[in-house]
């Protein structure tokens, strides 16, 4: 049977740097980012970026994420759905997801969902101050996604903050692991590539 990590926290955590480090280091294995399964907000603009709560566990379709995740457990391959940031819909695209023997998921509200918190073999939550996420987040959207940087503060605050107290934080009861720093924690790197190389050897 496939075995599945979750690794949470809030968005600019470095959950995406850690997934990276760990390749390098223990080799390749299936990645799935929860952000692809965002449901579709044609509403949303710079000038109307708080018409979607992307903060909110209701933004994701979940049935769907469970349904695949499932799937992956038991060794068969899925159609992940393809999310484009720039429009903010699902795009035409979906990615073949072949199982092999680890599959990591990563994303901010993985663990609200008691259902695909079952269907983790480790869970793992990465802690970084509030100004370094809001930093990252703030680099990221403009690059990355053709934000503003007002608009990217409105979110931020309207949002994301209040999201991440609300929905994202509290969910470090169910994790099996802290990460303070996420990536730029050597130690708890040392902990992991371990980890992921008995599950893969």
């Amino acid at each position: 049977m496939t075995r599945i990590i979750g690794i949470a926290g809030g968005s600019g955590s470095g959950k995406t740097t850690i997934v990276r480090k760990l390749t390098e280091i223990a080799g390749e294995f299936l990645v799935i980012a929860q952000d692809n399964y965002y449901k579709d907000a044609p509403e949303m603009s710079n000038s109307n970026i708080t018409a979607f709560n992307f903060d909110h566990p209701s933004a994701f379709d979940n049935d769907l994420m469970y349904q695949q995740l499932s799937e992956l457990r038991q060794g068969r391959p899925v159609d992940m759905p393809v999310y484009d940031f720039v429009h903010h819909r699902r795009s035409d695209q979906v990615k073949r997801l072949v199982p092999g023997r680890l599959v990591l998921l990563e994303g901010i509200l993985i663990l609200t969902e008691k259902r695909v918190r079952d269907l983790l073999d480790l869970k793992i939550y990465v802690d970084t101050p509030d100004d370094i996420r809001f930093i990252r987040r703030m680099r990221r959207d403009i690059s990355e996604r053709e934000r503003t940087v007002d608009s990217v503060i409105q979110q931020y605050l309207e949002m994301v903050r209040p999201g991440h107290f609300e929905f994202i934080e509290p969910m470090k009861a169910f994790a099996d692991l802290i990460i303070p720093e996420g990536g730029e924690n050597p130690r708890a790197l040392e902990v992991l590539s371990s980890f992921f190389g008995k599950v893969l050897h």
